[in-house]
């Protein structure tokens, strides 16, 4: 038996319509932040071709979405047409339907000031009734239709995550960044912990030449009175935390540690803290040392 195009070249496909105020756009923005490659309104007949291009990518692109609408040209035959043909092909496209009650989507509109791309000269109810119609054969074709008259803007994220993320894709992305005050505080950061209440390693002799990476500074700074308490509070209070943003759709945190140089107990409580963090489900760590080697 042959392999198909799509278990050739291992490209993921799919599509998402729907009706106008029903989500679309946060769709595609979820999509790109799990990873995929994501095309807006892109015109049906040259679907197929970007598809191919991105299957000859040699992995560079191996999730394409396109996201279209009633604008596109021929919409509806246009596109049932492509869908048909990707399958013939072996790519298997996965279809998205979004759609919202009338009202939902009148308020939706009116929210925005906005008028509906089918309403033409008349009402705002007409053009959302016209669009349904059209829309009514991609519907019924749709691997899965989504309601989202009553969902939030971060439980239809969660749905698409359901259903077009991998596990990797969905997890916080931490950033365990040390710091040292002298230079400044990191623009980026998120959260900003200070372990300057911790004695430093750089009155002792034999440690002011080591760094935080290195056994003996590790030591005498995880040793310290408060060090493991604070540790352990911190960690699970970024437990929390972590677990507030994946609810609210957040996958990146930069947390800054941060002593007075930024070579000793910045770096080494950066290093325990990651670890422990590397351990919890749902997050994916790495540890920077901005200020390392400075002194």
């Amino acid at each position: 038996m042959s392999e198909t195009a799509g278990e050739k070249s291992g490209i993921e496909v799919a599509v998402v319509t729907g009706l106008s105020g029903a989500g679309r756009s946060t769709a595609a923005k979820c999509l790109e932040d799990l990873g995929w490659f994501v095309v807006d309104n892109l015109p049906p007949e040259l679907i197929s071709t970007m598809v191919e291009l991105g299957a000859q990518a040699r992995g560079a692109i191996t999730r394409v979405a396109v996201v279209m609408d009633v604008r596109s040209r021929a919409f509806t035959d246009d596109l049932a047409a492509v869908i048909k043909d990707l399958d013939a092909r072996g790519y298997k496209p996965k279809v998205l339907f979004l759609e919202a009650t009338d009202d939902v989507l009148i308020r939706r509109f009116e929210s925005v000031r906005r008028g509906h791309p089918m309403q033409a000269d008349g009402r705002l109810a007409d053009g959302i009734e016209a669009e349904r119609v059209l829309l009514t054969p991609l519907r019924e074709e749709a691997d899965l239709v989504l309601d989202t008259s009553a969902l939030s803007v971060h439980q239809l994220r969660a749905k698409i995550e359901d259903t077009f993320g991998t596990e990797s894709a969905t997890r916080t992305r931490v950033t365990v960044l040390s710091f040292g005050y002298k230079y400044g505080l990191p623009m980026d950061a998120d959260l900003v912990m200070d372990v300057r209440f911790l004695p430093n390693p750089f009155w002792i002799p034999e440690l002011r030449e080591q760094t935080g990476l290195d056994g003996e500074v590790r030591n005498y700074v995880l040793t310290q009175e408060g060090a493991e308490e604070f540790l352990d509070r911190y960690h699970e209070l970024l437990r929390l935390i972590g677990a507030g943003y994946r609810r609210e759709g957040k996958r990146y945190l930069t947390l800054a540690v941060g002593c007075t140089g930024g070579k000793h107990r910045s770096v080494a409580i950066s290093e325990e803290l990651a670890g422990r963090l590397a351990t919890e489900d749902g997050m994916a760590v790495k540890v920077v040392h901005r200020d390392l080697g400075r002194e």
